[in-house]
């Protein structure tokens, strides 16, 4: 019986200190991602240009991703990462104030090579989940 506990104690302490770290570095991680974005948009000769990280603070759970937003402009883009064949792709969403999705971009160049291949299905899936009519 104490061994078990013992046990327990231990991985019990193991998740409290990396979910501790997953949101002291938030912040850290959001700015890497900006950064990384903004150089792939530049690179793409995109005119978009990711200004700072928005916390939502919303109560639904949604996606796992980062809302920034946007210089020039009233839209948001929502960073994300969604599976094509067991390979995590990141993506951006642009979001006009409505809500509604205006545009989903690959943001690497394993996503541009695999983005058409995502089923349509699967993009409206998280369209839907980003513009909040599904949970």
């Amino acid at each position: 019986m104490r061994d078990k506990a013992l046990f327990f104690g231990w991985v019990t302490g193991l998740l409290l200190l990396i979910s501790l770290l997953w949101i002291l570095t938030t912040p850290l991680q959001a700015s890497y991602l900006m950064r990384s974005a903004n150089y792939v948009l530049t690179s793409n000769g995109d005119s978009r240009y990711l200004l700072a990280h928005i916390k939502d603070k919303s109560t639904k759970a949604g996606l796992l991703g980062y809302w920034f937003s946007i210089q020039y402009s009233d839209d948001k883009m929502f960073i994300f990462g969604a599976f094509q064949d067991g390979v995590l792709i990141p993506l951006g969403a642009v979001v006009a104030q409505t809500g509604e999705v205006r545009e989903i971009l690959p943001l690497s160049a394993h996503a541009v090579q695999v983005f058409g291949d995502l089923p349509d299905s699967i993009v409206k899936m998280y369209t839907d989940r980003i513009e909040g009519k599904t949970q």
